[in-house]
């Protein structure tokens, strides 16, 4: 069973992108005829940089997964293996992909701004200004999930810690033999692979076992450090070199899924529509699975590192199929072995007992017997800390990829200030201060709170972002571009909308007033409270920006 699952992914993958994907490059985008990328127009070496789109796939995906495609399906299969797996297969190539690839090629029409400048552009002003305050609340609540996570897996294991710190001199030093010295991009990457291995060699002689909080204060400094750099310097080539980890995590995986032919037998297809699958709450299937599978099948959050960073270093606009639409597909086929080898090498517990393990705990686990069993040249020890430290690399790219958005977007809405209030604007244009406040709210959330109510708060907030991002795309596709194709980003722009929406308001009816409930402690309260504001302000800006996609939807602007 397990082979034919990954069979069939790796067969829809591979169809949808020669397909749905050169369709929108050709006929919608028709990239072969776009205008010279923003990265050589506007090149500075800080941020806007050509990089090869090889480079840039790895930065791009390492940005975007996370531990999202993990986390997401993992506790997803609290409903059972096939809710989950059908949701990433659909969603990932009706909704993700799409949704990934548009907003890429937007934005470096845009000269690589922000996909708050394509909203206010195309759905109105007061659209875009909420879009600004949607992205802040969002980075807020990335790094507050993302943040808890890490911490969480230093702490659980002392050799990841170190692992982590190790490949990140290793990313530097590649980084200076790719970029600044006369070895380029292909012995660059044979020394900083070489270096990645000494990282795990070096972490798992140095084990440490420190309280978490002083790994909320290491990953504090480390992604306000790593926001404010220049991308070159560190996040670039760390993240290039994560998409080995990537490479060598999938080929492993996809080889020991294909060779098992296990029966997914650790846990059912279907164990329920409402399962206790968010907080303790019994949570139906619909609307709620979009509060659940953050990453996999799609995800909001894409649109900011699109938009942010990698439309900025696209060297062509024909790179943005390889980069945006071709990601998504590899993050869905990562998911779906998340699936496989949770219900094919898990330990059997459902109910409960199932959701009282750890959704990352429970991959970990899994993935490696999946592959140790299969693949014995690779022993079960090893491939523990591998799967560790491959979540906690991914997550903290994700977590200094969203503090770097996150002061892109606090400068930008310093901007207005320049004039009028000039010292002000001179504090929060400062790419340190920008830096410190999203790191900080996001970390006190972090410390404060747990990953089972972040993380739904992200994964919603992250979701709807997506829907509205799908439709302000949906309306540039009519405007400016190819008015026949309209339907193929409104019909699951719309769809996302209302699931999202629907999914929202009842997490802030029945999951917030939990944490105000006899007997918890007040860090828990101050915690839903915030994140519970934040939930409630964010729907109110969705109805006012979904007025605006409304009016703007009918303006016809279409270039045939």
């Amino acid at each position: 069973m397990t082979s034919i699952i990954a069979l069939v992914a790796l067969a829809i993958y591979f169809v949808f992108y020669f397909t749905y994907g050169k369709t929108i490059q050709t006929k919608i985008l028709k990239s072969s005829e776009a205008p010279e990328a923003p990265s050589k127009r506007l090149s500075d070496g800080v941020d806007y940089v050509p990089t090869s789109k090889y480079v840039l796939f790895g930065h791009h995906f390492a940005s975007i997964a996370g531990a999202g495609p993990i986390t997401g399906p993992a506790i997803a299969v609290a409903w059972g293996w096939l809710p989950g797996l059908l949701w990433v297969w659909i969603g990932n190539v009706f909704l993700g992909a799409i949704h990934d690839y548009l907003a890429l090629a937007a934005s470096v029409r845009y000269d690589g701004r922000s996909m708050q400048v394509v909203a206010q552009d195309m759905i109105g002003k007061k659209a875009g200004k909420s879009f600004a305050w949607f992205i802040l609340f969002l980075c807020i609540l990335v790094v507050a999930a993302f943040g808890d996570i890490v911490a969480g897996q230093f702490a659980a294991d002392g050799r990841v810690f170190f692992s982590f710190v190790f490949f990140c001199v290793a990313a530097v030093i590649a980084g200076f033999f790719m970029y600044k010295s006369k070895l380029g991009l292909g012995w660059g990457s044979l020394i900083g692979i070489g270096l990645v291995i000494l990282a795990f060699v070096g972490g798992n002689a140095l084990p440490v076992k420190w309280a978490k909080d002083i790994y909320f204060l290491i990953i504090f400094v480390y992604i306000v450090l790593a926001s404010a750099l220049p991308v070159n310097l560190l996040l670039q080539p760390r993240d290039y070199l994560s998409s080995y980890f990537l490479y060598f995590g999938l080929l492993a995986g996809g080889i020991a899924a294909l060779m098992s032919f296990k029966p997914l037998d650790s846990i059912p297809a279907f164990t329920g529509f409402s399962a206790k699958v968010i907080s303790g709450v019994p949570s139906p299937f619909w609307p709620t699975v979009p509060l659940v599978i953050a990453c996999g099948a799609l995800s909001g959050f894409h649109s900011l590192v699109a938009s942010g960073t990698s439309s900025k270093q696209l060297r062509e606009e024909k790179d943005a199929l390889f980069v945006g639409y071709g990601a998504m597909l590899v993050e869905g086929f990562l998911s779906t072995l998340v699936i496989v080898s949770i219900a094919g090498f898990g330990a059997a517990a459902l109910g409960d007992k199932l959701m009282a393990t750890p959704a990352l705990s429970r991959f970990v686990q899994s993935f490696s017997k999946m592959v140790s069993t299969q693949l014995p040249f690779l022993p079960m020890s090893f491939m523990t800390l591998f799967a560790a430290v491959w979540v906690s690399t991914f997550a903290l790219t994700t977590l200094d990829t969203t503090n770097r958005l996150g002061r892109y977007i606090v400068q930008e809405m310093a901007a207005p200030l320049k004039n009028t209030k000039p010292g002000v604007y001179k504090v929060f244009s400062s790419k340190w201060v920008a830096s410190i406040i999203i790191a900080f709210l996001g970390i006190f959330l972090a410390r404060s709170g747990g990953y089972s109510f972040l993380w739904p708060a992200f994964s919603g907030a992250n979701q709807l972002l997506a829907s509205v991002v799908m439709l302000t795309v949906a309306v540039w596709v009519k405007r400016k571009l190819n008015p026949k194709y309209v339907m193929m980003a409104l019909i699951p722009a719309g769809f996302l909308w209302i699931t999202v929406t629907a999914a929202l308001i009842w997490y802030v009816a029945l999951v917030v007033p939990t944490y105000f409930a006899a007997g918890k402690p007040a860090a828990s309260q101050i915690t839903g409270g915030i994140v519970g504001a934040i939930t409630v302000i964010m729907l109110i800006m969705n109805f006012s920006m979904i007025a605006g996609f409304l009016k703007n939807i009918k303006v016809k602007e279409a270039v045939a």
